[in-house]
């Protein structure tokens, strides 16, 4: 059952998030956008889940905002509070939960998603959709500006040159528009979306350890725009010598040795090598 338009299942290891109020086309509101930061925390605290799929019931992925209140569907001193919140603190943020997330993000956009139905992928791991996807960053045909951070995302993602061009036209463009773009990494067919999601998970979390994959998650998301390879070389030294002791790593030399899958032993919440964040 939805609570807030939000579902939340677990199965195999796999969190899976449904974005769920269908006969809104599963259109944006804060009650949203906070079930989804408290779902997201949730499984970065749940050593039993490995890897988050998140996607949209009915036919829509996210069609944006939701605009019940017409022309002040954005004026924060009124309606547009339910779409957006009045200012919630870190822990509300999708945004902030999906970036700082210790398990492996994947997006399965199953439709339209448009404005902040799109802006909610960018911070995962993965993005894939299905043929009936329609994508559009519309911001500037509303008047508005890029939010929930994918003015520093969406070009990190896709280059500067294709973030200008899908932002400052605003139009809606199709899933392979969305894959040459470097936006999703695979189109499918819409009964094939969610399975190919699974299969993705799997890859990520089979024979990897919990602890690395967390820590690999966070270095190459803050480390890659970095003004030079320094910060990322001082960072990857310390963290690997302190691992390198450890019993993840031992055990997966040996299972490599011995040819078999590897049992590591290390979990996130438990596990960390001292000094981890390192931004903190």
């Amino acid at each position: 059952m939805a609570q807030d338009g939000v579902t939340v299942s677990i199965e195999a290891g796999v969190m899976t998030i449904t974005l769920d109020r269908p006969e809104k086309l599963n259109a944006y509101t804060d009650a949203m956008g906070r079930a989804l930061a408290r779902a997201v925390r949730s499984a970065s605290a749940d050593d039993a889940v490995r890897a988050i799929i998140i996607t949209g019931a009915g036919r829509a992925f996210c069609a944006g905002a939701d605009v019940s209140a017409g022309a002040d569907a954005f004026d924060m001193a009124g309606e547009g509070a339910g779409n957006f919140g009045s200012g919630g603190g870190r822990e509300d943020s999708f945004i902030h939960a999906l970036f700082e997330s210790a398990k492996p993000t994947i997006a399965a956009i199953n439709g339209p998603a448009v404005g902040v139905g799109i802006t909610l992928t960018l911070p995962c791991d993965v993005r894939i959709c299905s043929t009936t996807a329609r994508i559009g960053f519309v911001f500037a045909r509303r008047g508005l500006v890029p939010e929930a951070g994918s003015a520093w995302f969406l070009p990190r993602l896709v280059g500067l040159p294709q973030a200008l061009r899908w932002c400052l036209s605003g139009r809606i463009f199709d899933a392979e528009e969305a894959r040459a773009g470097g936006l999703v990494s695979e189109v499918v067919f819409p009964g094939e979306l969610l399975d190919r999601a699974r299969a993705i998970a799997a890859e990520l979390t089979d024979g990897t350890a919990p602890v690395a994959i967390a820590m690999t998650r966070a270095m190459l998301w803050r480390l890659g725009s970095a003004a030079s390879p320094d910060e990322a070389l001082a960072v990857d030294a310390r963290y690997n010598m302190a691992l390198g002791a450890g019993p993840d790593v031992k055990e997966g030399v040996a299972a490599f040795l011995e040819k078999r899958p590897p049992a590591f032993p290390g979990t996130v919440n438990a596990n960390l090598p001292p000094g981890f964040p390192w931004w903190e």
